[in-house]
Order: C-alpha cells, then structure tokens, then sequence
C-alpha cells in the first residue's frame, strides 16, 4: 500500500520506515502506519506480529531502531510515555499496568496526581474518578482496591486511566480482552463520543467482527511488515483472516475419538460469590469422559470461572464434591490435585500463570519441579529435556529457553501457560478463557494441542465468552447462566441457538 492513498489532511501521526530489533529478532521491517484525526484505525495481525512493538514505539515506551514518526507533518521524538502525554497520546497497554496494593483513584492519577494547597487534592481526583465511571456506565467504588476488583473491572479501571488524560491520540491495545458483552457496548459509545470530538483512535484486538464494527481504517501487521491496508467500506471478516493467515484457515474440528470412562465428576456443585452474597455455582453436576473435550459458554458473571477454580482448589465450594478417576479431590491442595492429574491454565496468565522474573524454560517446568530435584540441588539435563521437548510441542517461538517471559508475545506466553500444566502429564485439563488476548492464528495452535491430546485420552474442558470458539474443537457445548448449566449442544448448532441460550442476542 502507498501512503499517497491517504489524504495528507487526514492524518495526525505517522510513522515512517519504523524498524525496531531485539538482538538477533527484527520484530519491525520498515513499517509505514498513518493515524487518522477523529478516526478508527484498527489494526490486526499475529501475535509475534509487531503490533504491541509499533504501538509502543508510538506512545513512548520503545525507541526504533529506526525511522521516524510525524505528528501533524513535524518530525517529533518520543522518548517516554510522559513525552507522548504532553504531546497528547496516550496507550492502554494489552496486559495491565495497574498496582494491584493501590487504590482505584490513586492508580488513575498516579504520576500526574492533581496539587492543591495542602498537597495532593484526593477529594478532586475521587470526584473527577467517579465521573468517569459514571461515563463509562460502572459502579467501581474510587476507593476499592484494584486487587479486590474481577479482571473486568480492572481493564475499565485501565481505560478510565487512559480518558482521565484528555488525549487526542489514544491507542487501545487489546481494550475489551476481558470485558462483558454489555461493557464492549459502552466502551464502544464512548470510543464514539471521543470520535465527535475529534480524538483518533487506535484499536488493536483479536475480537475480529467486534473490531469491525467501529473501523474507519483497518491495517493488517504480518512478521513485522505492513501486508494490508483498505477503508472499511472495502473489508469484511474473510478479508482480515486472509491478509492475516493465508487462505482455508478454520480453529479445528472435534478429534474422531472414542470416549473412555469418566475423568472428571462434579456433583451439586455450589459456590459462593466473591461479596459473600448469592452463589457464583449453584448445584451444579458435570460428567466428562476421557478424550472429551466440553466447551463451557457464558456471559461475564455466569461462573465459569469460579466452577474451574473451585474444581482446581483454588477457591472453597459451600457444598458438593469434585471427583477425578472416581477418586473425591475435595481436601486435596492445588498441589495434589495436580499430582493427581487435574490442572488448571488460569483466565489471567500474567498474575496467575506466569512468574514474571523466570526464564520461558523454568515457567515451563514450574509445575512439575519436584521430577527434577533431589534435596536442594536440580537435575538440569533432565529438566531441560523435558523444557526443550515442551517448546516444540507448544510451538512456543522463542529466542531458547533462557529468554525472559516477558519478550514472548501474549499468544506464545499463553502457550507456555498450557505448556507448563502438560508437562504435567494431566488426565483432566481445565483452561479458563484460554484464547484470551491471542490472535486467531496462537488460538488455532492452542485448540490443535488440545485436540490432538483429548484423542490420547486427555478430558478437556475449556470455557469462552466467545460463541465462535464453541463451535470449534468441542464435542459438546454447556451454557451456563447464573451458576447453573441451562443448555447443552452439539458442534452441529448454531451460534444463535447458544447465545439465546445464554440470554444474549447476535448482533448482525
């Protein structure tokens, strides 16, 4: 594509020629990427595809390697977020950045607190933060605890940080990652409103059809280069799937396989919700067979994930029992139930699934550390058989096993999460929103493991808040509404017939 197809009027920020390496891999090759005043460019690609890294560059966390970036025709220099926040642009990262120890308030104003006579005027920044919950249609107390908030709530805390700054850029990495049906709804009012007002958007999310509803522009990053770019008159779904993966591209079928006893029992499950107030699980039974793989559907709030951690001793039932192989794990730790073959990939990789200061080889064999030691000392040659092993199977794509965690890409950071609890040996695997924040390719890699286990004989049970993934690999389909499984599907439905299910409607 040739920037000249852009009206030069048109664009508030650009950047030209951007290459950015890290030591032997160039995650960028000469990108050219215009932002548009009062518009939506949304931009897809892989994960591993260079989007976090252009974006970065462009809100100040990064330097390129080279190139430059025009804001309204003048060459600028952005050496730091506080740089790009006084030159008007600001960033909601993909994964959090928020002090969990903190309150609400203090982690919306926190580095621009605003300064009154007395010091920091907290009165002014809680009003000012209850304003924006209200703009943003959640009752999120200013001074509640971010740790004490669902994962939800937390990503509208980040993006209020983000409108708190009255940018005229801003770019939102993956915003609704973790929101409801209904928060998607008003985000995308207020991604209007700041349209009118003349605010351009960034949008960078793997929800492909969500994402093509606010497009004006849509741009497509493949291995670190620019591959497509098309008003949104001239795309539709095929269109983005095509520029960003090849042609005949499709998440999976269920494996032909021949189901064993069963593996996992839940019997009249309860657990209670979080505030302490109604249940989150109410009586709820499930059976899962040896090489099934069970999809679990449901809006935000309808206890998936509490039903997955409570099966995993995460969190404590008010009644009922979980058996694995017919043997009850209801006092067993997390620990021995994972000894025992049940394991869990957590909703929130980074605080639940990874330890952010190891190696992508030791967060791979975390679990299973005990095979490799003897007292206090490790047995390296075995565990780094079973790492290397691990990272071929996974297909995790990565400088070795040295690397930080942190420089893999969200989707081959989930795939270590998975990794790890396969190393495992598992005869149950349960995994929480395991397609959350990675791109439709990671997502086809991720559900092709699991097939391909689940026909070994593994049980698979995986929950999704997105319809689409239900009719993938899984041989049967639960929804669940307000604790309680109220429909059950084959692969051979429909999208419509789960989401009435659910009590949500298909938005055409």
């Amino acid at each position: 594509m040739s920037t000249s197809d852009i009206t030069v009027d048109q664009v508030v920020l650009s950047a030209r020629n951007i290459a950015k390496s890290f030591g032997a891999v160039q995650a960028l090759k000469g990108v050219n990427f215009d932002i548009h005043r009062g518009q939506v460019t949304t931009l897809f690609g892989e994960n591993g595809a260079g989007k976090s890294t252009l974006m970065k560059i462009l809100s100040g966390v990064q330097l390129p390697s080279s190139g430059e970036l025009l804001l309204n025709g003048v060459p600028v220099h952005i050496g730091s977020t506080v740089e790009a926040r006084e030159l008007g642009i600001s960033i909601i990262h993909q994964e959090l950045s928020l002090a969990p120890n903190m309150t609400v308030r203090d982690n919306v104003f926190m580095g621009r607190e605003i300064m009154g006579p007395m010091g920091v005027n907290f009165a002014e920044e809680e009003r000012q933060c209850r304003a924006l919950m209200q703009e943003l249609e959640e009752d999120i107390d200013p001074l509640a605890l971010v740790e004490d908030l669902r994962l939800g709530q937390q990503q509208i805390v980040e993006i209020a940080r983000a409108l708190s700054v009255n940018s005229n850029i801003l770019i939102m990495d993956e915003p609704t990652s973790a929101l409801s049906a209904a928060e998607v709804e008003v985000l995308f009012k207020v991604i209007h409103d700041l349209k009118a007002k003349g605010v351009s958007i960034v949008y960078i999310s793997h929800h492909l059809e969500e994402a093509l509803t606010i497009s004006d522009h849509a741009v497509v990053l493949r291995d670190g280069q620019m591959t497509a770019y098309a008003p949104r008159a001239d795309i539709d779904l095929d269109w983005i799937v095509r520029n960003m993966v090849g042609e005949n591209f499709d998440l999976g079928t269920p494996p032909q396989t021949r189901f064993g006893p069963p593996a996992l029992v839940i019997s009249n499950l309860s657990v209670p919700m979080a505030s302490g107030t109604g249940l989150a699980v109410d009586q709820l039974d499930l059976t899962v067979h040896k090489g099934e793989i069970v999809c679990i559907y449901g809006l935000m709030g309808a206890g998936r994930t509490e039903l997955m951690e409570c099966a995993a001793g995460r969190i404590s039932p008010s009644a009922g029992d979980v058996r694995l192989n017919d043997r009850s794990v209801a006092q067993m730790s997390i620990a021995q139930r994972i000894d025992a073959g049940l394991v869990l990939v957590p909703e929130d990789r980074q605080r639940d699934g990874l330890v952010q200061t190891m190696t992508v080889g030791r967060n791979l064999s975390l679990a299973s550390i005990r095979r490799f030691t003897r007292g206090l000392f490790t047995h390296l040659g075995a565990e780094r058989q079973i790492i290397d092993a691990s990272i071929k199977e996974v297909t995790v794509k990565t400088d070795g096993p040295g690397a930080p965690i942190g420089s893999l890409s969200g989707g081959n950071q989930q795939k270590v999460v998975i990794g790890k609890m396969l190393v495992t040996h598992p005869d149950v695997i349960l995994l929480d929103e395991p397609s959350r924040g990675i791109d439709i390719g990671a997502k086809a890699e991720v559900f092709r493991i699991l097939a391909q286990h689940a026909a070994q004989g593994m049980a698979v049970v995986y929950s999704t808040s997105e319809v689409g993934e239900c009719l993938s690999i899984a041989h049967r389909i639960l929804v669940m509404r307000r604790g309680k499984i109220v429909a059950q599907f084959t692969h051979d439905t429909t999208k419509e017939a789960i989401m009435a299910a659910s009590g949500e409607s298909l938005v055409a």
